[in-house]
């Protein structure tokens, strides 16, 4: 059944509604509909006193609709108007009083939908100060009507506890949240910081060779006809200098990869936190093997997510241990464990350090955690090299392809 425009219109987040910023941390637009079971003492309220009765129910029937309006405009409307259906909500439970102590729950929302409908967050005292004055103005009524002396008191009181309450949640949920964003801007900063770096580094170390290259070419090209010998001299220039370009260019992306391991604990540390699990690690051994520190990289990345993912744990530890010709990688957590067979991640983890003539060990221990243990050799054991035709006075014979000759 599709509800009338207007209607759709009161519950559609505006874009800088509490229910807009919820969404944008991942939550459903209705989170804050939950704190509506607190207004069941609406309905629980005359239990305690006189019991149910025409005038209430009718009431409530007048009364229950506005405030849910009310309660919906503070969540889905703009955050910098919701002051005043937080006041209003106060304003309909003081109005109602004297025949309608159930509404005592309006102003009770009032007093707290007050702190969430800002826009931003208002110091404790300046909130504080928001409480008192609207609590005193409840006191000035509840003793004009004569309500009993006890309410001046636990009415006060209940607002200010849940209000300062629900305050410092929201700050802290405001403080995690920019803290989030903040990383999420480091994070951008140092990848764009990184790209420019490795895109200066790359110009400043192919540009002038390729000019150079590109001249030399150029230059045996106008001597082929002339001096055949100058122009295989300069073709031998131009080969050396792509041979030293080469060189320097696998050594820059030696030195790009060699941050791979580092990077990828840090990106483990902040994924993990996001899922309330904490994680302890040392240093990467330093001067590893390119490939031996991209395939540990790799590895640890499979292995963080997957005790993000299916772990349930509260702690995690990653250790390495340096050896003379290997490397070691111990992964810990203490959660359900119980990890009888191999998933896609463990077969690809067994795959990764397999490439590198390492093994892994599994230790799972239902309701003791994980633990893997990795083992790879920092001297890979090299294929035999294949023969290449050469040409001799005869013909073709082969030999050994030597390592750094080209194809």
């Amino acid at each position: 059944m599709n509800l009338p425009a207007w209607l759709q219109r009161q519950y559609t987040p505006t874009p800088d509604s509490a229910a807009a910023r919820d969404v944008q941390r991942g939550k459903s637009p209705w989170t804050g509909g939950v704190h509506l079971l607190w207004s069941l003492w609406v309905f629980l309220t005359p239990l305690l006193s006189d019991g149910y009765d025409w005038l209430w129910a009718t009431l409530t029937l007048l009364s229950y609709p506005l405030f849910l309006w009310m309660y919906a405009r503070v969540i889905f409307g703009p955050r910098r108007l919701g002051w005043r259906y937080a006041l209003g909500m106060a304003a309909l439970s003081l109005a109602l009083l004297r025949w309608y102590p159930s509404g005592l729950s309006y102003f009770v929302f009032g007093c707290v939908m007050l702190r969430v409908s800002e826009q931003r967050p208002p110091k404790l005292l300046h909130y504080a100060l928001q409480l008192l004055a609207m609590n005193v103005v409840f006191v000035a009524v509840a003793a004009a009507i004569g309500y009993p002396s006890g309410f001046w008191i636990w009415v006060p009181v209940m607002t200010f506890v849940i209000g300062m309450i629900v305050n410092v949640e929201h700050a802290a949920q405001e403080h995690d949240a920019a803290l989030a964003l903040s990383q999420e801007e480091i994070r951008k900063l140092a990848a764009t910081a990184e790209r420019e770096r490795i895109g200066r580094d790359l110009h400043d170390l192919l540009g002038h060779t390729l000019s150079l290259i590109t001249l030399k070419l150029e230059l045996s090209r106008k001597l082929f006809d002339r001096d055949p010998v100058a122009s295989k001299h300069e073709l031998a220039d131009a080969e050396r200098v792509a041979r030293e370009a080469l060189a320097q260019v696998r050594s820059a992306v030696t030195g790009i990869r060699a941050t791979d391991l580092a990077a990828e604990l840090a990106s483990a540390r902040l994924l993990l936190e996001s899922a309330q699990v904490g994680l302890d690690y040392g240093a990467p051994p330093p001067d590893l093997p390119p490939e031996v520190e991209r395939g540990l990289a790799l590895v640890l990345r499979e292995a963080i997510t997957n005790i993000s993912r299916h772990a349930h744990a509260t702690q995690a530890q990653v250790e390495f241990i340096r050896e003379d010709k290997a490397v070691q990688l111990s992964i810990s957590d203490d959660g359900r464990g119980g990890a009888t067979t191999d998933g896609n991640g463990l077969s690809g983890m067994r795959d990764r350090v397999r490439a590198l003539d390492g093994e892994l060990h599994v230790e799972s221990t239902r309701n003791a955690g994980t633990t893997l243990r990795i083992r790879v050799p920092l001297a890979r054991r090299e294929p035999p090299l294949p023969l290449r035709a050469v040409p001799t006075s005869s013909g073709f014979a082969s030999e050994p392809r030597t390592q750094g000759q080209e194809g």
